[in-house]
């Protein structure tokens, strides 16, 4: 049964989600600064990087253009999350894992809250349908990327630490059409896949995400709060 709520209660829904990100990258930064052994805090990491050196899925750099297109984007970056730390939780790292665990408490309600959405919406009015029909259209250029395993990540799951992105698609693939067919929307084909972003080549909306994202650090260097 979808669970209906008010805007005011999906504004609020929507910004812990939000919280819960910023606190897994929190802990995934101070650890990944840890590892490193160059004396750099997740600050360093979050706020004094080039865009370059940033290397993330294209998909998590697109722009709201409306609600329709932020659930589309969120269920399918919530359904990778949900296999994503499943497997980790498996980790050889022990520290890896346990920062897994937590999180995957916290993505699988993301999952239950954007998939009733997405279901919510596709299968409403026609308005709506259209709109999260053509939202999925749009973003699944970007969802190849999710999945593409590079050197690092191939070497990280020959050492038992990290995860089996080609595993991850089989379940996630199976995650996205069950919803979609209760939502009574077409899955769009796969093709051509959009990528660069996880080895540093972004799209011209990075640069502005960096400026918000940065722009106290840079203004006032060395601040804290």
């Amino acid at each position: 049964m979808v669970r209906l709520c008010t805007g005011t209660e999906e504004d609020i829904a929507l910004t812990n989600v939000a919280l819960d990100f910023i606190g897994q990258a929190r802990e995934l930064l101070s650890y990944a600064g840890k590892v490193e052994g160059k004396g750099r805090s997740e600050d360093d990491l979050a706020f004094l990087r080039e865009e370059r050196a940033y290397k993330n899925a294209l998909l998590t750099e697109q722009p709201n253009e409306d609600f329709a297109t932020t659930i589309a984007r969120q269920f399918i970056i919530d359904a990778f999350n949900v296999e994503l730390y499943a497997a980790l939780s498996a980790s050889k790292d022990a520290e890896l894992a346990a920062i897994a665990e937590k999180s995957l408490k916290e993505v699988k309600y993301h999952f239950r809250h954007s998939a009733e959405w997405v279901i919510r919406l596709g299968d409403g009015t026609d308005e709506s349908h259209r709109k999260i029909q053509t939202a999925f259209d749009d973003l699944w250029a970007y969802t190849g990327e999710l999945f593409a395993a590079d050197d690092v990540d191939r070497a990280m799951l020959q050492a038992g630490i990290g995860a089996d992105l080609g595993e991850i698609k089989k379940r996630w693939d199976d995650h996205v059409d069950e919803i979609l067919v209760e939502a009574t929307l077409t899955r769009p084909k796969d093709g051509w896949m959009q990528s660069g972003g996880k080895t540093g080549r972004h799209s011209e909306h990075m640069g502005h995400i960096l400026s918000e994202l940065q722009y106290m650090q840079r203004a006032y260097p060395g601040s804290s709060w």
